[in-house]
Order: structure tokens, then sequence, then C-alpha cells
């Protein structure tokens, strides 16, 4: 039954000349603080990048080097960090720190995260 909605909907789309868009950020559940306080989990992209720092100093991501991938979601964060690397979506210069699968620790892009970021604490 939801393939066929799926379809309709889509055929309906396609007729009407317009796109079907994932919703807005406003439009999103927030994250949700986990129990210990200093992780907060989020819905995300899975196989999203996670990307390194800018050398030693781990409180700049560097959108050049990826260290790893994030599969699991929702997956979890540790703070955000504004007016960085430009990353886009409705926080366009906004990264999460998080640890890869492989257990690198790292940056996500504001855009491979579906849940609104705006309560996790700041870097």
């Amino acid at each position: 039954m939801r393939f066929r909605w799926l379809v309709v909907t889509a055929g309906l789309a396609a007729a009407l000349g317009t796109t079907l868009a994932a919703p807005s950020a406003s439009a999103a559940t927030n994250c949700r603080r986990h129990e210990d306080c200093i992780r907060w989990w989020c819905n995300n992209v899975s196989g999203a990048p996670v990307y390194g720092s800018v050398g030693s100093n781990r409180l700049y991501p560097n959108p050049n080097q990826a260290v790893g991938t994030m599969n699991t979601n929702p997956s979890w964060f540790y703070c955000k960090l504004d007016n960085q690397a430009w990353a886009g979506g409705p926080h366009p210069t906004r990264w999460l720190r998080t640890v890869t699968d492989n257990g690198q620790p790292g940056w996500m892009k504001d855009t491979a995260i579906y849940s609104e970021t705006n309560p996790l604490r700041d870097c």
C-alpha cells in the first residue's frame, strides 16, 4: 500500500511540475539529550562522511579530510560549532562534533542531520 501511495504521489508531483522535498529544519524534531547529559542523539544520513580537524586544533573542522563515515542512525554528537567552513542547509556554517563508526573523532556537516540541532550545546 505504501508503495502505491508513493507512486501516485510522485506521479502527481511530476504532473504538477513540482518535486517532493524533505521537511524543512523548522519541521524537524529536536535532537534528544542522552542520559549522560554530554551527548545528544540526532537523526542523520546513514553513510555521511565525518571530517577531521585542521592541524592539531580540534575546534576547526577540515572539510577536505574525511576520517570516516557515520553509518548508524540515529547517532550521537557532543556539541555544535557555528561560523566555520560552509556546510550549507538551514545552519550554513554549523558542524557537529562526534566520533565515527571507526572510532575517529571528527565533525559532521549540519546538512547530514535531519534533526534540529539548535538544542546542542556550543563546543
